[in-house]
């Protein structure tokens, strides 16, 4: 029986990354565009955490359309700034989802961070929820430095600036498949479908 989740994301980029992971985790898992509800409610993410910011979206989307909904909060934590911006990732310079500024305004953070104190992560708490109301949280990371300098063209996010321990090259510079196969949220999906599967199958 296939397992057919709303994805509570305007982004169809990440709804087709997130079928990907999910359809290579195994079990038949179907992610359904939020495009399909143009009225969909977009909640405040004022949560405290990822996994709170996930839970709020995943609850807004299964609430409106009946189905069981998924969703995700991620964003990069760097140990020289206490781990910020974490939960701020996306709006770290002030206006929501501007990448380029929000790299700009990173990298003059830690321009004089010398490169063994450069350290970070990305985190991703991926949420599932019910229309009857059964909620579950898992988190998946990816650790690796900071760069000086942007590099690659791929992803999106401070993903130019990213750098994974074991890798020379930043996660931009990654193909969509070896980017899935070591990502924080290539890792949450990953433990997330089996919850699916569970909950729903």
């Amino acid at each position: 029986m296939t397992v057919h989740v709303v994805f509570a994301t305007g982004n169809a980029h990440k709804v087709g990354e997130v079928q990907d992971i999910l359809s290579a985790a195994g079990g038949d898992i179907l992610v359904l565009s939020l495009s399909a509800w143009p009225d969909a409610p977009t909640p405040v993410e004022d949560g405290a955490s990822f996994a709170e910011n996930a839970l709020i979206k995943a609850r807004a989307i299964a609430a409106h359309t009946g189905r069981a909904a998924i969703a995700d909060d991620s964003g990069i934590c760097v140990d020289a700034l206490n781990g910020m911006p974490g939960i701020y990732s996306a709006r770290w310079a002030g206006e929501h989802g501007n990448d380029a500024a929000n790299l700009e305004l990173l990298l003059s953070q830690v321009r004089d961070v010398p490169g063994e104190r450069r350290g970070a992560h990305f985190l991703c708490a991926a949420a599932v929820v019910t229309p009857d109301g059964r909620e579950r949280v898992v988190e998946g990371t990816i650790e690796g430095v900071l760069t000086t300098a942007p590099a690659g063209s791929g992803g999106f996010g401070y993903d130019p600036i990213f750098k994974p321990h074991g890798f020379d090259v930043t996660t931009a510079q990654l193909s969509p498949a070896e980017k899935n196969a070591i990502s924080h949220r290539g890792a949450a999906f990953r433990a997330l479908a089996p919850v699916l599967i569970e909950l729903l199958g």
